[in-house]
């Protein structure tokens, strides 16, 4: 009884070392994923604010600066 005792002692310790082993690992993982998707999201919102600059609505100012002056061209010509 003693022995079986012993030998299940041991493969509780085994199983422990493990388990606390694969925590570790576990916990790695969870760290580079939590930065991999920061970098996702900053990498994301890179992209979509360059995407709304470049879609931004022009100043109308200086359209109608061109448009009031090609107007008057061509009353003019009438």
């Amino acid at each position: 009884m003693e022995k079986m005792n012993s030998k299940l002692y041991l493969e509780n310790c085994y199983i422990m070392k493990e388990n606390e082993r694969l925590r570790k690992k576990a916990e790695l993982l969870n760290k580079e994923n939590q930065a991999l998707l920061n970098e996702l999201r900053r990498r994301l919102n890179t992209q979509e604010n360059q995407n709304n600059s470049q879609n931004s609505i022009p100043d109308l100012n200086l359209c109608s600066t061109s448009s009031s002056s090609t107007a008057s061209k061509t009353s003019k010509k009438k």
